[in-house]
């Protein structure tokens, strides 16, 4: 079984039934993260056709500053989702610095309700490593899945200390400072994605299906001088472990099976 904890399969279109039919095929369990309130309950009217897919609730940085000043109405689906996810920073893409002040509120917001409810967060940071560290330590959120790093080592150092996990995704097959970071992770703090189907679409231009973990994980076997099998077991094993009690892993488990 592979294991994307990772994707965004509202934002398929046209080519939605293919991904459900890959994902089903190749036993892939999918975690769906959302960017905002619609393409969550889009995620979990698409999970209702597969046991695969586990739909995940958050607002993405890109779209905080609609959510500031009503972060009340996110309370039933934070309630709801088993994970909280995709929520994070991002100064890299956000150039408006004037947004930023929203990132952060909406951020805070999350990781409060994270810690009150004990979930796992899902965590974008792109161009606000450190504000984003700092602010995991200072809500000494216990579970962190960080998605897609690319910054700098000196923070990554200090996640992995703090026993952060990390994904891998599609950048790895091309980036040579991606395949340095999954080279030094350790493997007990290593997860796959793929951020379909947009995560290769942005590198080359052809929109991602969920078979594109494959390649992710024979290329994290081929730099960690390991079998894709190998590879496997030890990302299911590590979302097992990271997600400790949560009632949700049955889905893996029976997927597993």
């Amino acid at each position: 079984m592979f294991i994307d904890v990772h994707c965004h399969l509202d934002r398929y279109k046209e080519n939605l039934g293919y991904a459900l039919e890959q994902i089903k095929q190749h036993r892939i369990f999918t975690i769906s993260n959302s960017m905002d309130l619609p393409s969550y309950k889009q995620n979990v009217q698409i999970a209702v056709s597969s046991d695969f897919i586990l739909p995940v609730f958050g607002i993405h940085p890109w779209n905080a500053s609609q959510y500031v000043g009503c972060p009340k109405d996110l309370d039933w689906a934070i309630s709801e989702s088993p994970i909280i996810g995709e929520i994070g920073l991002d100064y890299y893409f956000v150039n408006e610095t004037s947004l930023y002040d929203d990132q952060r509120e909406v951020f805070e917001y999350f990781l409060k309700a994270a810690g009150r409810q004990k979930k796992i967060v899902m965590v974008h940071t792109k161009g606000a490593e450190s504000e984003t560290f700092q602010l995991l330590k200072q809500y000494n959120t216990e579970r962190v899945i960080i998605h897609w790093y690319s910054g700098p080592w000196h923070i990554l150092k200090a996640m992995v200390e703090h026993g952060f996990y990390f994904t891998i995704g599609v950048e790895v097959l091309f980036s040579q400072h991606i395949q340095d970071i999954a080279r030094y992770l350790p493997a007990e703090l290593i997860l796959s994605e793929t951020d379909n189907p947009g995560g290769k679409q942005s590198i080359t231009g052809t929109v991602g299906t969920p078979l594109l973990i494959k390649d992710v994980v024979g290329k994290l076997a081929e730099i960690r001088g390991t079998s894709d099998q190998i590879i496997t077991t030890t990302v299911q094993n590590n979302l097992i472990r990271v997600g400790g009690r949560d009632s949700w892993l049955t889905k893996v488990r029976t997927s597993s099976g």
